[in-house]
């Protein structure tokens, strides 16, 4: 046999991950899984013997996350992680639905670095190879300004002039309303006949019908919305969970005149455990206004129904929530045979989110928008954070890189100054 075709032979032989499992060398095998809440990001390390790591990261609403990763580690330790399928085919079944999904698909991403690196190979072509070398990121209202949810129209416009300008270029954003925003929805009275609740995480437990005024306000809000951005930028509303059926088909008609980009999770979304598709499809029938869902969705089978029934125009997984990278490209493909769009939910994703959900972006199909862009929050994250192109996003687009793996790392001098005492040694 001549040398090309034992080369070409060892290299088939080890399979793409063939620095991993080449000819003579042992396959890398998992020594550690380690959970440290940075910031307020829980990031989970995929430590190997081999030399590499690598790193996944849940939203920054999770930092009671640690132990749920730690559960995980009897089911790693000694096992190759460049087999990302195996793993996760083994460990998906002990998740659920956001916010328990979460710690896998920290863990998919964190594996998927471990096997680019392993590699030599940027994630996206372990996905398959890329199809578009730049991913719009669009912009969230709440990961971008001081003002959490603009409460008045007042505000609305003030907030949409903000994004309009911001640094980023963006050529979308999406901005809060309704029943995702408690300000707006408590700023005058009667706004919906139901309940009013208080407390930790009571935003997502207001539903009801919407009073006269109440629907009034809301669309004034909007329209203030649109009226700041313009035409050039496009714009999507989070609306809730907590609309009726008839509701959200009567607000959906009456913004059709704006050219939405998205109506976001008005009958379910965000922390629920279930969809409720039957619903969402009389929505989605009813108003040629984009409908939108998914973020709270854990695994493929979870959209089954919103995508086979039609359900919704676009779906909105969160790769950290879903089941990974891996389990949204699938998603993504499944949708797009159905002639649903895909545009994933992120906001709180922080800086390995975003890369994460650049090399996602890249290998999407031709459904794909874009991803809501997170930002390093606090600001020291850019401090401790190497490898993301600066500005990170240019007119609306990130430029998709190709460095192994996910292509960024941790500075980890600067990141141990700011590691509390409970996690001083993950880094060792």
């Amino acid at each position: 046999m001549g040398a090309a075709a034992g080369t070409a032979l060892a290299q088939h032989e080890g399979g793409i991950l063939g620095s991993s499992k080449r000819a003579g060398s042992a396959p890398v095998k998992i020594t550690d899984l380690k959970c440290a809440i940075i910031g307020k990001n829980p990031v989970v390390r995929i430590v190997t013997d081999q030399g590499i790591s690598g790193y996944g990261q849940a939203e920054s609403a999770k930092p009671y996350l640690k132990p749920m990763v730690e559960f995980y580690k009897p089911y790693l330790i000694g096992t190759d992680p460049t087999d990302v399928g195996r793993q996760m085919l083994r460990l998906r079944r002990l998740g659920a639905f956001k916010p328990w999904g979460a710690a896998l698909s920290a863990i998919e991403i964190a594996l998927w670095d471990v096997a680019g690196q392993a590699a030599d190979l940027p994630v996206h072509k372990l996905l398959g190879g890329k199809i578009r070398d730049k991913v719009l990121a669009y912009g969230n209202s709440e990961n971008n300004t001081p003002i959490f949810s603009p409460p008045s129209p007042q505000v609305c416009g003030e907030l949409a002039a903000k994004m309009k300008e911001a640094k980023e270029g963006y050529k979308l954003v999406k901005m809060p309303v309704a029943f995702h925003n408690g300000p707006m929805m408590k700023a005058t009275p009667n706004e919906w006949f139901g309940q009013q609740w208080t407390g930790r995480n009571s935003l997502y437990m207001e539903r009801g019908q919407l009073t006269q005024h109440g629907f009034d306000y809301i669309m004034q809000c909007v329209e203030a919305m649109k009226k700041n951005l313009g035409d050039d930028i496009d714009l999507a509303l989070d609306c809730g969970p907590g609309w009726t059926p008839k509701d959200a088909i009567r607000f959906a008609r009456a913004v059709e005149p704006y050219h939405l980009a998205w109506l976001e999770d008005l009958i379910t979304g965000d922390g629920e455990p279930y969809t409720n598709a039957q619903a969402f499809k009389l929505v989605t029938e009813s108003t040629s206004t984009p409908i939108h869902t998914g973020e709270e969705v854990y695994l493929r089978e979870g959209f089954k129904d919103l995508i086979e029934m039609q359900a919704i125009d676009v779906v909105g997984p969160d790769p950290e929530d879903v089941g990974g990278i891996a389990e949204l490209k699938w998603i993504a493909e499944y949708a797009d045979l159905h002639h649903i769009q895909v545009a994933p939910h992120g906001i709180f994703d922080g800086l390995f989110g975003v890369a994460a959900q650049v090399h996602l972006g890249a290998v999407c199909p031709q459904n794909y928008i874009g991803f809501e862009y997170a930002k390093g929050q606090p600001e020291w994250w850019y401090e401790i954070v190497e490898g993301l192109p600066d500005p990170i996003v240019k007119d609306g687009y990130i430029d998709v890189w190709d460095k192994p793996g996910l292509g960024v790392s941790f500075n980890i001098k600067a990141a141990k100054a700011r590691l509390t005492d409970d996690d001083r040694t993950f880094f060792d």
